[in-house]
């Protein structure tokens, strides 16, 4: 890799690997204006916003410069500062300035280099036609119209999950980023990952709002309104009130639901622990059968939906357990349809998760009884910041209230379900027979944690090494869908995230590039390492339901069968 000096703006800053001239500014602690710069993806170079200017006066993009020994250039010359400026001006030009009913006001890009840079005025007028909003995904909505041509989600879509469902079409002052054919998202085999939302840096792809939905249901004396909290929601929720990424800020959510109107509030803890327990089973059943293998984790929508539309052949491969969440729905709505008939009023159910695609899971007839859903709306943790703040809490002064009993009951096992290689460690903290601490932590340190994208582990179990794979990132997920049919790879079990680091990084949360998540995801093991029970089988509360149960009753509820779309 490339080293040696450069000298911006006069100053003398050293260089070592940095990919590209972008890089080594920001290191010289200088804030470069990007629109379609992203870190994770490749290099586009199409928005200008970062050009330099060197010694010899010419002016070029920065992120596609490559750091040069002895290199000088400047950053914020004179005609730096026109540029930048023409180039925010025309943006706005041809884009929809509705900003104080939008739903990125306050944290678009564009609004915010438009005030950075003093364009208070639009010197040209808007030629561009109207576009349709696009509202038809349960997950995200589309508005052409605050749409600045950066790429993002195009290369978010193709590059980190493989699908290319969005891209370029037409030409000149006709662009506009479109599916194919110009089709709604519903018509396409989008798999509602949101990826595409999170990477947007204005409001032209935003997650679907249904914060309104929630406020009529807390504020509705005839509805009991229940809350469960995903994993990964707890170590990010507060970084939007101060809180460092990975601070278990659980207790103050719970405590600011309650204040909201949210009568019981519930750890998914309590789900995941469920999930484990029948996974495990299930597992365990298909050595003694021989299979099929590799059994996939069903615990991520957009996952599941990607094999119904494009790989329908593996779903023989899926267990058969819901996932976290919806187990969760479907005991809680159990628990409480007595309660409801003898209190006139109807449960009606939040879960509050990191990832947009549970937005579409929930609307899944697999998981309706009697036209009903088990969970009544899911939002996002960036929805319930909002509903926070709206609410006039501070949340960082809040005293801590634990999750309500006996759906608040976790282990830490449940707890790292939230980050990639997580679902794969409990579940195998639960078919090792050596059940001491010193098998625990070999299992931490067997190479199911870690940020490589696919991770391959043997592990003992009684007379058989079982092979396990972990990967993130649905690109890379395909890669190991064709080392296994072409017969390079074999694997007993195999834990799936559509999401690069998993949960945490899941496109409900806000807005953080990979350290951040890796600061979230750290949070989630310092939750695990500090749990008073660590594997899933020892929660009294989720052994004593699943013997009242029966196999018939639990298979019933916690268990669904997917078919080809």
């Amino acid at each position: 890799m490339a080293k040696g000096i450069m000298y911006i703006d006069g100053q003398r800053v050293p260089f070592d690997g940095e990919k590209n001239v972008l890089a080594v500014i920001r290191k010289a602690g200088i804030d470069m204006p990007t629109f379609c710069y992203y870190s994770e993806l490749s290099t586009f170079g199409a928005c200008r916003m970062c050009v330099v200017e060197d010694e010899k006066g010419k002016i070029d993009a920065s992120c596609a410069m490559e750091p040069r020994d002895g290199m000088k250039i400047r950053t914020n010359t004179t005609r730096l500062l026109k540029h930048r400026r023409m180039i925010l001006e025309l943006m706005l030009a041809s884009h929809c300035r509705d900003c104080t009913v939008c739903e990125k006001n306050g944290v678009c890009r564009l609004q915010e280099l438009a005030l950075r840079f003093g364009v208070r005025k639009v010197r040209f007028p808007d030629t561009r036609p109207h576009y349709e909003l696009d509202d038809s995904s349960p997950a995200v909505v589309r508005d052409p119209n605050k749409c600045i041509l950066c790429g993002d989600c195009i290369r978010v879509c193709d590059e980190m999950q493989g699908m290319g469902i969005l891209n370029f079409a037409h030409r000149g002052s006709d662009l506009v980023v479109s599916p194919a054919f110009d089709r709604k998202l519903s018509d396409t085999n989008c798999i509602s990952c949101g990826q595409c939302a999170a990477a947007c840096p204005t409001g032209a792809i935003t997650i679907y709002n249904e914060i309104g939905r929630a406020w009529r249901a807390l504020h509705n004396p005839d509805k009991r309104v229940v809350v469960q909290i995903a994993p990964a929601v707890r170590v990010a929720v507060g970084e939007a009130f101060g809180l460092a990424p990975g601070v278990n800020a659980i207790d103050k959510l719970v405590t600011a639901l309650k204040m909201m109107g949210a009568e019981e509030v519930y750890d998914t803890n309590f789900g995941a622990d469920l999930t484990v327990m029948e996974e495990s089973a299930e597992f365990l059943e298909r050595l003694k059968k021989g299979g099929p293998f590799p059994m996939f984790t069903s615990c991520c929508p957009a996952w599941i939906k990607y094999l119904e539309k494009e790989n329908p052949k593996y779903l023989k491969n899926v267990s058969t357990c819901k996932s976290p969440m919806q187990m969760f729905a479907a005991v809680l709505k159990d628990q409480y349809a007595k309660k409801d008939a003898e209190d006139g009023m109807t449960t009606f159910h939040i879960a509050i998760m990191p990832c947009t695609a549970k937005k579409m899971e929930a609307q899944r007839e697999e998981f309706q009884r009697d036209g009903k859903p088990d969970v009544d709306l899911v939002l996002t943790t960036q929805e319930i910041i909002n509903m926070i703040k709206e609410s006039g809490i501070r949340f960082a002064e809040l005293e801590g209230e634990a999750p309500d009993l006996p759906f608040g009951m976790g282990t830490g096992a449940a707890t790292i379900f939230g980050t990639t290689g997580g679902v794969a460690e409990a579940v195998a903290r639960r078919v090792v027979e050596d059940k001491s601490k010193n098998t625990l932590q070999a299992i931490q340190f067997s190479g199911l944690r870690g940020s490589d994208v696919i991770r391959e582990v043997s592990l003992p179990v009684g007379d058989r090494v079982l092979q396990i794979a972990v990967v993130h990132g649905l690109v890379n997920a395909k890669k190991l869908l064709k080392d296994i049919e072409e017969g390079t790879a074999y694997y007993d079990l195999v834990e799936v995230m559509t999401c690069k680091t998993g949960c945490v990084g899941g496109a409900g949360q806000p807005y953080g590039l990979i350290p951040v998540k890796q600061q979230r995801a750290e949070g989630l093991y310092e939750a695990d390492r500090a749990a008073l029970i660590k594997r899933s089988e020892r929660n009294p509360i989720v052994t004593e339901l699943l013997h009242e149960m029966g196999e018939q009753r639990a298979h019933e509820l916690l268990h669904v069968h997917y078919k080809q779309k």
